[in-house]
């Protein structure tokens, strides 16, 4: 290859030669003088003439090989430019790669509201899976001894809403807990072709048939539409906490869970591994060992975990950033909606912009079900709870502080919304819009004893007929969807039904409304919800103070076994 100093042949004499002092013209040639100040003088000039003309011919010299300096790093840059761009392409192909989305319909017939500002909030299921799908979620789940590695998605013994809210300012985390039993809708897994008509059981058998009809399940419960879905398995938990370096939890006494494992002394502790896992799935070690204490020790751990995200360096650092995404795209499955890095890392950035000390964690408050002590359904405040979430509002003042009770317009209503029971009936020809919109109703506060059905001829405009007394009742029941007075009518019977027409064929309130939602009562809403923020780095675990775990086959409490069981290395060490 020519050089790029290489030039027309003479173009390099032609330097030279403008370098040397011209003769004047009629100028003749002289001999040097031998002696004297004139000759002193005549030497000088001669000899500055003949430095400047060996500098001319060095710089002459020199200018091609800088020449060739300049085009070899040029060339060098080039070729790093390539390797670090293809690096890159290959680094976000090679996360893409990674996730595993399913497609989602949660059967809410919309999408969430936008404010004022066109901002909307998000919804997201997170479900912890208890499939042993592989041979390293059958070590560290075990149980596989007979049944060996297994198919299908599990059971979602984790199950969180989480909301941010339209502003980014604030969120709300509320767990399920795995034993509330609840209404299964209708599902078939696309994958699996498993189907069920329906059925009355546990909320977390759901995902049996699909991550969709977790996602229907869970918003048939609660009435809050749900955007997106993130599954993760056990060895999901186990990458994550080790890509981040390890999660600093508390624990206020000894305790050893004999059924998870999880060993670890009074006192702070960094888990990672297996350790991590422990004690998320430690349901026996804390609180009252049933899965209601396990959500609050899950709370602390997923509070911790969103500091260490947050503190300084994490997210600088560019292997931590490499090991934290190659682990969250290969311990996740998600939605299509959130199936490639961009949209993951969008997620991620709406997550940051909420401080610590707005994001409040809480557990749906429950009571036993009376078929069955062993198992949940959701108390009376769940519905306010359901309803903070539904309406966007914040648990939280700006200050970070539990936020009072509802407004004035919320409370001072003349018939209370639980003691309003109404009919919702559907004349269009749209399936499931009476329910839609019945289950929008429970999860505001409305009665229980409200019902659907269909109308007994279809309707194009939708009304709200009360009977004889009942015209306050009507008109709560009218703000809560944001139907205007004139479709509100007095009839001769006797309750409220409400009549959906082909005017109102999505959603759950009525279209071009102004209106918004009445505010829960967000007092009610954390209230026995065991609310706490993700700021709080000094709260521990509360070990339980009950016989819930056995050594040897004596019933103990979990510090009892912690100190008899001298022979087990603890967790964290």
């Amino acid at each position: 290859m020519t050089d790029l100093g290489d030039g027309p042949v003479g173009h390099a004499t032609r330097s030279r030669t403008r370098g040397v002092p011209r003769q004047r013209a009629g100028e003749a040639d002289e001999p040097l003088p031998t002696g004297g100040r004139a000759a002193a003088r005549q030497a000088q000039r001669g000899g500055s003439r003949a430095h400047g003309r060996a500098a001319q011919r060095r710089r002459a010299k020199q200018a091609p090989r800088g020449r060739r300096v300049l085009k070899i790093t040029a060339i060098s840059l080039s070729v790093l430019i390539m390797v670090t761009a293809g690096a890159g392409w290959w680094f976000y192909e090679h996360l893409n790669g990674n996730i595993n989305s399913v497609a989602i319909d949660d059967g809410a017939g919309g999408k969430e509201k936008a404010d004022a500002f066109g901002r909307t909030p998000i919804n997201l299921l997170v479900m912890g899976s208890d499939a042993r799908t592989s041979a390293t979620d059958c070590k560290l789940g075990g149980g596989c001894s007979q049944t060996g590695v297994q198919t299908g998605n599990g059971n979602a013994d984790v199950e969180m809403v989480v909301h941010i809210s339209a502003d980014r300012s604030n969120a709300t985390v509320m767990s399920i807990p795995r034993d509330t039993m609840t209404q299964v809708p209708a599902c078939k897994d696309p994958d699996s072709k498993q189907a069920t008509a329906g059925y009355y059981g546990q909320i977390n058998s759901a995902l049996q048939y699909g991550q969709e009809c977790q996602v229907k399940t869970v918003h048939a419960l609660t009435g809050i539409t749900i955007d997106h879905f993130v599954q993760m398995d056990f060895s999901g938990v186990v990458k994550m906490s080790d890509a981040v370096g390890g999660v600093s939890v508390c624990v206020d006494a000894d305790v050893y869970d004999t059924y998870s494992h999880l060993k670890l002394a009074k006192g702070t502790h960094t888990l990672k591994g297996n350790a991590a896992l422990e004690f998320v799935r430690s349901r026996h070690g804390f609180g009252d060992g049933s899965d209601l204490g396990r959500t609050v020790s899950q709370h602390l751990f997923l509070s911790a975990m969103i500091r260490k995200f947050k503190s300084a360096g994490t997210l600088t650092d560019p292997t931590a950033v490499y090991n934290l995404a190659d682990a969250a795209t290969k311990a996740l499955t998600v939605d299509t909606g959130l199936g490639t890095v961009k949209k993951l890392i969008g997620l991620a950035a709406d997550l940051d912009k909420v401080p610590t000390k707005r994001m409040t964690f809480t557990t749906m408050q429950t009571g036993a079900d009376p078929a069955n002590a062993n198992r949940v359904v959701p108390a009376a405040a769940a519905k306010s709870l359901f309803a903070t979430i539904a309406n966007d509002q914040s648990l939280t003042s700006s200050s970070g502080k539990k936020t009072a009770a509802a407004t004035a317009t919320a409370t001072a209503v003349a018939v209370p919304a639980a003691q309003i029971a109404v009919t919702v009936e559907n004349g269009t020809s749209i399936s499931g819009r009476a329910s839609t919109v019945a289950t929008a109703l429970i999860a505001g506060g409305f009665s229980s004893g409200t019902t659907t059905g269909n109308a007994s001829v279809s309707a194009t405009t939708t009304t709200l007929t009360y009977g004889t007394g009942q015209k306050a009742e009507a008109q709560t029941v009218a703000k809560a969807v944001g139907l205007a007075s004139s479709h509100l009518k007095q009839g001769t019977g006797t309750g409220l039904t409400l009549v959906i027409g082909t005017d109102w064929p999505s959603g759950t309130t009525y279209p071009g409304s102004t209106s918004s939602p009445a505010p829960a009562d967000t007092k009610a809403a954390t209230s026995n919800a065991q609310a706490s923020t993700a700021d709080q780095s000094k709260s521990c675990a509360k070990v339980s103070t009950y016989k819930t775990v056995s050594l040897n086959g004596v019933p103990m409490t979990p510090t009892q076994a912690y100190r008899a069981a001298t022979n087990k290395k603890d967790s964290a060490s």
